[in-house]
């Protein structure tokens, strides 16, 4: 399984809870269209202490090239242009999951 982790930082003129209203009830419906994802998670950062990062998506795909596939559609297309429209700086990571307690 392959899994990328995308770390989002808001655009400046957004407030955290407007960047967080778009990502979890807007942008989600574009994310859970991609094809062949198997799991996503948004996790929304807690602003205490401004870490200067709003949310961490966790996607899930079986393959790295799947991943690849999946943004080379109009779908992922549009994802990571509305993902890019709403956000200052969004960071790929490529990670490899070495889960220690639980599955």
């Amino acid at each position: 399984m392959f899994k990328a982790m995308i770390q989002l930082t808001r655009r400046e003129d957004m407030s955290h809870e407007e960047f967080v209203q778009w990502w979890t009830r807007e942008h989600r419906g574009l994310a859970s269209q991609l094809p062949d994802v198997r799991r996503i998670v948004f996790n929304v950062v807690d602003q205490d202490g401004d870490p200067g990062v709003d949310g961490v998506a966790e996607l899930w795909f079986d393959t790295r090239e799947a991943f690849e596939a999946a943004y080379a559609t109009p779908v992922g297309k549009e994802t990571a242009a509305d993902s890019m429209a709403h956000v200052a700086s969004r960071v790929r990571l490529l990670v490899e999951e070495h889960a220690i307690l639980g599955s």
